[in-house]
């Protein structure tokens, strides 16, 4: 791997622009933006584009094919996160006091359950390159396929095998998480839009580069 300022974890050679890869797509990129958990552009997050490793990408070109042939576009919320932002999320659990945006995204939680709970992590493997955040878009609606609940919900709703809500809620997550295991990739246990490859190239690598196309292009 080369080495970018004497630091393995600001190389981006092993990365690309998802959105080359599977140009189907649909990217609403949450940590960009002001609408998630904190209620704020999260650190890093230069640019609305999912990234992710050459690896996970080729992954994920299958899963949409596949889905595509379906009627299903794959929706990304986010892909590679670098390590800046984790440990903003982490001073926000432990320090700030705010929590203007917890009705939307933990209404039954207290903001240091979140971590004791494994829906934020101090070390995320989304800092590793190859896990995304996602879900299937209805190319005959243009809308969100229904799962039950929305992302970044933290609760228990949001478990994959949670029974509690429709059969059709259910069998819409089990054709994303099936489809998302037939072409590699693991799901977690509390998350039905979290995926992860399971044989990533970089399982021990915390990447810290922002999120930006241009970035890799340096």
């Amino acid at each position: 791997m080369k080495v970018y300022n004497n630091d393995p974890c600001m190389d981006p050679s092993g990365f690309v622009v998802l959105a080359d890869y599977v140009p189907a797509i649909v990217q609403e990129i949450r940590y960009y933006s002001s609408y998630n958990f904190i209620g704020e552009r999260i650190d890093g997050y230069e640019e609305p584009c999912a990234l992710l490793t050459a690896e996970a990408a080729r992954a994920l070109k299958a899963v949409s094919n596949e889905l595509f042939v379906q009627g299903y576009r794959l929706k990304i919320f986010d892909a590679y996160r670098p390590a800046c932002a984790v440990k903003q999320f982490v001073l926000w659990g432990i320090e700030d006091q705010d929590i203007r945006m917890k009705q939307y995204f933990y209404p039954e939680l207290d903001k240091q359950e979140l971590f004791e709970k494994g829906y934020i992590a101090g070390k995320s493997s989304h800092s590793r390159g190859s896990a995304v955040d996602l879900t299937l878009l209805d190319m005959k609606t243009g809308k969100e396929v229904d799962m039950g609940s929305p992302f970044d919900l933290f609760s228990p709703v949001s478990h994959p095998d949670e029974r509690s809500i429709t059969q059709e809620q259910y069998q819409n997550r089990m054709l994303l998480r099936n489809t998302m295991i037939s072409s590699g990739f693991e799901p977690i246990y509390c998350e039905w839009w979290h995926f992860t490859l399971k044989d990533e190239p970089y399982p021990d690598t915390y990447f810290n580069f922002p999120v930006s196309s241009s970035y890799l292009k340096r």
